[in-house]
């Protein structure tokens, strides 16, 4: 008698389902729709999605792994909410990988790739004009996985994009409310050097980019805060 076999498209449609939930929440949270710190109940999560708790669970621990999502015992899985200390590791593995991508994307130009760079500007000018910080802060993150895409290197690529979900929660907590998160002019230069096929300008941009974004960071330790606070209480 046949050994009864597992039907083919069973493996790929969980893989599917938990990779849509995982797409889902990191969505939010580049989008900013979801905050640090906000609860995400599994019942509920399974509900909007249509999944058992086994693939919200399964979903959720690999955002975990990723650093967008804590898991804490008996309390369920929360946003991460990163700290000052992460904020600037954070930044640090962006500029030691981000470099070598550019080189990589340079390596790959093509007018067809330029082209779709250009197309993805103008997606963020026009977001900018319309005040949609959402899609903006959103479009950011997708131009910096873009030029990772373009590069080739998927190592690389699966690396950023974790960065960018960790960068997301780090801007949304830090950002100075009278800064842009990651200016398209910024991005405008990085694409000119590209197409240019100048590796030592794009990396320059790219570089000088990122430093730009976390000075405009105000990253301050709590405990600095509560010592000062002490002291002038205590005075």
């Amino acid at each position: 008698m046949a050994a009864k076999t597992r039907p083919k498209s069973e493996a790929p449609d969980v893989s599917d389902r938990v990779g849509r939930i995982r797409e889902g929440v990191t969505a939010a949270i580049l989008e900013h729709r979801l905050l640090p710190g906000t609860k995400l109940g599994e019942d509920e999560i399974g509900d909007i999605y249509g999944a058992s708790r086994t693939l919200v669970r399964t979903a959720l621990q690999q955002l975990t792994h990723e650093g967008i999502v804590n898991i804490e015992k008996n309390r369920g899985a929360f946003v991460a909410r990163p700290t000052p200390a992460d904020a600037r590791e954070v930044f640090e593995a962006r500029r030691l990988i981000e470099p070598t991508i550019v080189d990589h994307a340079v390596d790959a130009v093509s007018p067809a790739w330029i082209d779709r760079l250009q197309r993805h500007l103008t997606e963020e000018r026009d977001a900018e004009l319309r005040g949609d910080a959402r899609a903006s802060v959103r479009l950011s993150g997708e131009f910096h996985r873009l030029v990772a895409e373009m590069s080739g290197h998927s190592i690389y690529l699966g690396f950023l994009k974790e960065l960018i979900a960790r960068s997301s929660l780090i801007i949304l907590l830090y950002r100075r409310h009278d800064t842009p998160a990651c200016g398209t002019d910024h991005h405008a230069g990085i694409v000119s050097a590209i197409r240019e096929r100048d590796k030592q300008a794009a990396r320059a941009q790219m570089l000088s980019h990122l430093r730009e974004i976390e000075a405009e960071l105000f990253l301050k330790d709590p405990a600095a805060d509560e010592l000062r606070l002490a002291d002038v209480l205590g005075a």
